[in-house]
């Protein structure tokens, strides 16, 4: 019992109040309802309404830190905006941002303005806090041959070849991106009645030894699923858009975030991009962005990005072995038909799946792929990688359903405004329970104890154990923070 009778004061970060203003708008829970799964007021509630342009606003930015729970203003906002102006303009430019750096040009700023301000570490701790701002070395371009970008020429042209272009650049430099579709959800033999669909944005290198954390767009800007979820630390970056596809403005922040590692590294790379991409501004500094020429509807032609038919069918394989593996062990234990198992995949639970199904594509495949494009010298295993078929399907039923997506010419556009409201409602049924209360310490900790104990009784192999204490050793280190 709280001391004098007060009730502790449960603040909301900014992801959490997205989740509220959704949870409102597609449902009809009253703001009391809302307040009682969130463990707040309804008056708190009620602000955040209030609010809702402002918050909307913030979390649109990407500058906002989305975990925060109170946004206290600086007296010196005016020194605030024009400093991040700044910040983001060094960025751009690839300057190397220290903090004292900071504090003279936030100096300098306000003797401009006219201000009396000294500012302080602390000042600057609060003001990187406030916007999300976090700065290391931003080194400029070291290439030992000078790029030239190909953003205003276009698709590659036909008098020069890839191996040509890409000749200055090693395997381990050269870099593929491109886009998947996937109904998260499907099952077989109902490819019709899904619409959930996810692009999911793949990067990997020539040599397969360095993948891009995957990029995964969805409808929902925060799915309930996310509820308590730390978004930063998922093993997949989500963002979201009108149609789940990644929109130039979503490519652009992907791009200057790979442009800045890079940069980091002191690294000039290569990226080959399908011709519907159009060049940013500005363009990268560290990356020769290489447009290959398009290409016609269902041409499986070797080709240099991650769309190869060959690394997505097995990236596509791979996720739908473990939608099945996940979708009929929980029907070995329940009574519940596999399709309504399948409708009640989560969007989190895709986002693990992914990760998962992203990091088993071997680097042999992904080397022989690359060599197959001319891009490097590919010495992989040759020939297509063959998954054998779960149990109760054939070889060529498993083939339907890893490429359904294909075969359906799945259309990137929006359903009817019907199809949301149904979309909606099912959602709302199916994450009752996520609202319930969040897992404590000692839920995690007793969690262990069950799967070990499983794993005792089931005969697992040894491997399995040593990657049990790992994952066990992580769990007690954040019990103790």
């Amino acid at each position: 019992m709280e001391l004098n009778g007060k009730k502790k004061l449960h603040a909301l970060s900014l992801a959490e109040k997205i989740q509220v203003l959704e949870m409102l708008d597609e449902s009809k829970m009253s703001q009391s309802e809302v307040a009682r799964r969130f463990q707040v007021s309804q008056p708190q509630i009620s602000r955040i309404c209030k609010n809702k342009e402002k918050l909307l606003a913030d979390w649109c930015s990407g500058t906002a830190n989305r975990e925060r729970k109170r946004k206290r203003e600086s007296k010196y906002s005016s020194i605030d905006e024009a400093l991040l102006c700044w910040f983001h303009i060094a960025r751009t430019k690839m300057w190397d941002v220290t903090g004292p750096m900071l504090l003279q040009k936030a100096k300098e700023l306000a003797d401009i303005m006219g201000q009396e301000f000294v500012p302080s570490i602390g000042w600057l701790v609060r003001w990187k806090r406030r916007n999300n701002v976090c700065f290391g070395q931003r080194h400029p371009t070291r290439a030992v041959h000078p790029l030239e970008p190909l953003c205003d020429k276009g698709p590659v042209p036909a008098s020069l070849s890839l191996p040509q272009l890409l000749k200055d650049f090693a395997p381990e430099n050269v870099f593929g991106c491109g886009e998947v579709v996937l109904l998260y959800k499907a099952m077989p033999g109902r490819e019709q009645e899904v619409r959930e669909q996810l692009c999911v944005v793949l990067c990997v290198n020539g040599s397969g030894t360095e993948k891009q954390k995957p990029v995964v767009v969805g409808r929902r800007l925060a799915p309930r699923c996310f509820f308590g979820v730390n978004t930063e630390t998922l093993p997949v970056l989500y963002r979201s858009s009108a149609n789940s596809q990644l929109t130039p403005e979503l490519f652009s922040e992907w791009l200057t975030d790979f442009d800045r590692e890079m940069g980091r590294q002191h690294r000039s790379v290569a990226l080959v991009l399908d011709a519907e991409r159009r060049c940013p501004n500005p363009e990268p500094a560290n990356i020769r962005l290489v447009f290959l020429p398009p290409r016609p509807r269902h041409d499986d032609s070797p080709s240099p990005c991650p769309l190869h038919p060959d690394i997505v069918r097995d990236f596509k394989s791979r996720y739908k072995r473990r939608l099945l593996g996940k979708v009929f062990s929980i029907g070995s234990e329940t009574d519940t038909s596999p399709a309504s198992i399948a409708s009640s995949i989560t969007v989190l639970d895709a986002l693990h799946m992914v990760a998962a199904a992203w990091d088993k594509v071997q680097p042999s495949l992904v080397e022989r792929c690359f060599g197959e494009a001319g891009c490097s010298k590919g010495k992989g295993s040759f020939g297509p990688s063959r998954h054998p078929p779960p149990r109760g399907m054939s070889l060529e039923e498993f083939r339907r359903f890893v490429d359904m997506e294909t075969e359906l010419a799945y259309p990137p556009t929006l359903p009817p405004t019907g199809a949301y409201k149904e979309e909606e409602e099912e959602e709302e049924g199916e994450g009752e329970d996520l609202f319930g209360s969040l897992p404590t310490k000692a839920d995690a900790l007793k969690a262990l104890g069950t799967l070990r104990r499983w794993f005792e009784c089931n005969g697992s192999a040894e491997g399995v154990f040593r990657q049990f204490y790992s994952c066990e050793e992580e769990v007690e280190r954040l019990c103790c923070q």
